[in-house]
């Protein structure tokens, strides 16, 4: 800029002297108007040309000051919408979003083969105290079929650090029952060493209650694990608990209430505690260890908090491991309780297609003002399956459950392919006897001892459709409590010591599709 400036003021300069020598020149034949005429114009054409150089050398000047443009944002990544294994799920494409309907259809079927019956007066079996219907049912078990299970929800991650879970069941134990909410929960993720989660929602309360139902071995959980996932945990329990785990290990607590459209006058306190240790894994095999612990700490008052407290009863009772006859044929009946302990170890080992699981447990219950001694029951099972077709079950680590395993090759007739096919077997022993032989009865409990012999025959057509065949050999050794435990009626309660328990076998068959 500086040097097209010099030049144009010597232009100027340079026109302004040649005007002034060219007046001088013919200075005596023009006038002095004739003279500032021409030197005006001389200026205003010199003037012209300087603001066209100027204008000239203005514009690269403009040119390289001007801002470069900032790159254009990339575009936010679409969302996405998947069906894997025919489940539904959209994900933002941040991933900081996600949603998966989930459903499952449960179908079952059962046989009862029992002796006839026979009347009240001389057919002893019984089933729970004080329900003439179960008991007239316990001596004649309904065949038939029932959706044990119809739900549908939707579960998945919100804002990146929570998830959340809201889930519908329309099934039932005998019958089906009216909708009800099964689940309905938020868990936060972002605290660096566990999760919190609260809501309604089943606690793990063992191995064989840390999967979903729908990838139990047998239909049904064997009955001291259904007995002892009722005190404090169970479907639709209320709850704040806080979870941690690795690959090979994991550690919670749940505080729990009552179950969802369950009032009391004063809602029941539980605990559901676990640990667990995989301490052996290699590639096809591993280890489990675990602990639990399920604590009632203050039973449901079943009236007001008068002076010595309302009665807060405790039960424990299970069906023989079907519910399309949703009939108990143990039962300790109604229990005056402080609390109830109930205290499990378990055990699980898997080898390629081969895997077994054990678990034990002990519940003692702590009655409530009362002289009588404290009374305490026990339960095990042990259960194996072998993958005929060499899948494994799947052990999740979050969960510390061994889970359903997906056949290598889904079943079609056109591809000559017969999905996965595995073998089971199963013993369980229930016991709620208490001193069942004192004489005089003060303080004992003939709830009964179940023990059931299962085998099992699983047909996994493909990820989302199950078949299960199973056989039971159901026995249930229980005597009378006499007096009016069963019934007021004249043949109602048999007396004293008759034995009340029976043998009986079951074949059931389960379709199961799930998503």
């Amino acid at each position: 800029m500086t040097g097209n400036t010099g030049r144009l003021r010597a232009a100027l300069l340079a026109g302004v002297a040649i005007a002034v020598v060219a007046g001088g020149v013919a200075q005596a034949r023009e006038s002095n108007e004739e003279r500032i005429a021409r030197l005006e114009a001389a200026l205003t054409a010199l003037q012209g040309e300087l603001r066209e150089l100027k204008a000239a050398t203005a514009a690269p000047r403009a040119e390289s000051r001007a801002v470069t443009p900032a790159p254009a944002a990339p575009a936010a990544p679409a969302t996405s919408v998947s069906l894997k294994n025919g489940r539904p799920t959209l994900a933002s494409g941040d991933g900081q979003f996600t949603a998966s309907f989930r459903g499952l259809m449960q179908l079952d079927g059962g046989i009862y083969d029992q002796d006839d019956a026979g009347p009240l007066s001389s057919d002893f079996r019984r089933g729970s105290f004080g329900d003439a219907t179960e008991n007239e049912r316990a001596r004649d078990m309904g065949d038939g079929v029932n959706f044990r299970r119809i739900r549908f929800g939707i579960e998945g991650k919100a804002f990146g650090d929570f998830q959340y879970n809201f889930t519908y069941e329309f099934g039932g134990s005998g019958n089906e029952e009216d909708g009800k909410v099964l689940a309905a929960w938020i868990q936060y993720d972002g605290l660096d060493f566990a999760r919190l989660r609260m809501g309604a929602y089943a606690p793990a309360t063992g191995l064989e209650d840390g999967v979903s139902a729908s990838s139990s071995v047998f239909v049904e959980r064997a009955s001291v694990v259904e007995v002892v996932r009722g005190l404090a945990g169970a479907d639709t329990r209320m709850g704040v608990g806080l979870y941690a785990g690795g690959d090979r290990w994991t550690l919670g607590g749940t505080v729990t209430g009552n179950l969802t459209g369950v009032q009391t006058y004063d809602e029941q306190l539980g605990f559901v505690g676990r640990a667990t240790v995989v301490p052996y894994k290699q590639d096809g095999s591993l280890i489990h260890l675990g602990f639990n612990a399920s604590l009632i700490l203050s039973p449901a008052a079943t009236g007001p908090d008068v002076p010595g407290g309302a009665p807060s009863p405790i039960r424990l009772r299970e069906r023989p491991e079907l519910r399309v006859d949703a009939t108990r044929l143990v039962d300790t009946g109604s229990i005056d309780a402080d609390g109830v302990t109930a205290l499990g170890v378990e055990f699980g080992a898997q080898r390629n297609n081969l895997y077994i699981q054990a678990e034990y447990f002990d519940i003692a219950v702590e009655r409530r003002a009362s002289v009588l001694p404290d009374p305490d029951f026990s339960g095990w099972y042990v259960q194996g399956s072998w993958i005929l077709t060499g899948e494994r079950r799947v052990y999740n680590a979050a969960n510390a459950g061994f889970e359903n395993p997906k056949p290598e090759k889904a079943f079609s007739l056109k591809d000559g392919t017969w999905g996965g096919w595995e073998l089971a077997l199963r013993y369980s022993v229930l016991d709620l006897n208490y001193r069942e032989n004192d004489l005089p009865a003060l303080g004992s409990v003939r709830g009964g001892q179940q023990d059931i012999l299962s085998l099992g025959l699983n047909w996994y057509v493909n990820p989302g459709l199950t078949m299960q065949f199973a056989y039971r050999n159901v026995q249930v050794d229980r005597t009378s409590p006499g007096g009016t435990a069963f019934g007021a009626g004249a043949f109602a309660t048999p007396a004293l010591g008759t034995e009340v328990g029976q043998d009986l076998n079951i074949y059931s068959v389960r379709t199961q599709y799930a998503f």
